[in-house]
């Protein structure tokens, strides 16, 4: 498997570690062989159990024992959605599954000391496995990030600088600071998508061996729609399912970058007023691969929502009424599928699972803040 530039279709071998081509633009890989059921690993209950569709040697596995999330059903708006609890990961966010797979590849190509920028659950989960891979980090994070996220950071060992400014500023800094420390970006590296794509291979296995009819996910970057768009692309090529899922994007209105580029009906960013949101998580207001996250959306026959800050924290209230306590950023896919279901893009007869990607106890002064949360005194 090679990487792909895409901004020149160029080829590189992915026997030396690359993070952007030699065009400056975003690398993608090669379309991947798949997996069939008989290859999966029962013996395994990581995201390496699905080993023979990943493109990094097993042996060489950085693992903390991510993946095997829990899939439940549940009432939302009187509708069964099966809720897939991503939040319930060694670090507390889906990112531990691509970042075992990232860090993986990239101790196998000898890279011994690395740089991310992260508004905190990505920070996070670099810092986890770099720490377990015996690895340097450097992470660098909005000065207004969540003290909790900051702190579990930091208590991995990782060199933790505060950026001011946006999550865009953070991130400018990172490629700056690029050409000292390896750029394991999250955003960059596609190493992370190979391993956000074995969420679709789970929810395929969890269901039976067969594809939902959506998935509702939060989206700021996108390495979980891209992650369910190349899982999915590969089952479909080796027959394993029927027909494609619909991924549905939800951004929050107060920074909607692809949410406007889906409305033009192009590929292109489109002007689009930024203000803070409370789900910081997906707050990215210049994504890297906004024109595969549009491709993966519309070849789904999916959508991309938007939804105000109300919405989110009603939602995110309501998740935490029925047991789940999960981050703001969370509770916008939530909402999200609140529009959908009353829209009727999503029908209430149709399976439809929506990913909760991050866990409330890295959130907690917040949602307190929010739902104005205050014990009773005796």
């Amino acid at each position: 498997m090679n990487y792909i530039d895409s901004g020149n279709d160029a080829r590189y071998s992915t026997d030396s570690a690359k993070w952007c081509g030699d065009s400056g633009a975003y690398l993608n890989l090669e379309p991947g062989p798949g997996i069939t059921r008989d290859a999966i690993n029962h013996r395994n209950r990581s995201v390496w159990r699905y080993a023979k569709a990943i493109a990094v040697d097993a042996g060489s596995a950085v693992s903390l024992g991510e993946g095997g999330t829990p899939l439940l059903h549940r009432q939302w708006n009187g509708a069964p959605v099966r809720f897939k609890l991503e939040f319930m990961m060694p670090t507390g966010s889906f990112k531990d599954r691509g970042m075992t797979v990232m860090v993986s590849y990239l101790k196998s190509r000898g890279i011994d000391h690395v740089l991310e920028d992260s508004s905190g659950n990505a920070g996070a989960s670099l810092s986890a496995y770099a720490a377990a891979a015996g690895m340097r980090c450097r992470i660098l994070v909005p000065e207004t990030a969540s003290y909790p996220k900051i702190a579990q950071i930091a208590a991995c060992g990782a060199d933790v600088v505060t950026v001011p400014g946006t999550r865009q500023d953070v991130a400018d800094a990172a490629l700056r600071m690029s050409s000292e420390i390896f750029y394991a970006s999250h955003n960059w590296q596609p190493f992370f998508i190979e391993g956000t794509k074995t969420l679709a291979y789970e929810l395929w296995e969890e269901l039976g061996f067969r594809e939902p009819d959506n998935v509702v996910t939060p989206l700021g970057y996108g390495s979980n729609v891209l992650g369910l768009d190349r899982g999915f692309d590969e089952l479909l090529r080796n027959g394993e399912i029927k027909k494609r899922p619909r991924i549905f994007g939800v951004q929050a209105a107060n920074c909607a970058p692809c949410h406007a580029a889906w409305q033009s009906g192009g590929e292109s960013p489109v002007a689009a007023t930024v203000t803070p949101t409370v789900a910081e998580g997906i707050a990215s207001s210049q994504p890297t691969r906004l024109r595969e996250v549009l491709r993966a959306v519309r070849g789904s026959d999916g959508a991309i929502a938007a939804v105000s800050e109300t919405e989110i924290v009603d939602a995110l209230r309501s998740l935490a009424n029925m047991g789940f306590y999960v981050e703001p950023t969370c509770a916008a896919a939530a909402a999200g599928l609140t529009q959908l279901l009353a829209s009727g893009a999503i029908r209430r007869d149709e399976e439809t699972v929506i990913v909760l990607t991050g866990s409330g106890l890295k959130s907690s002064e917040r949602i307190g803040q929010l739902l104005n949360l205050q014990p009773r005194t005796l």
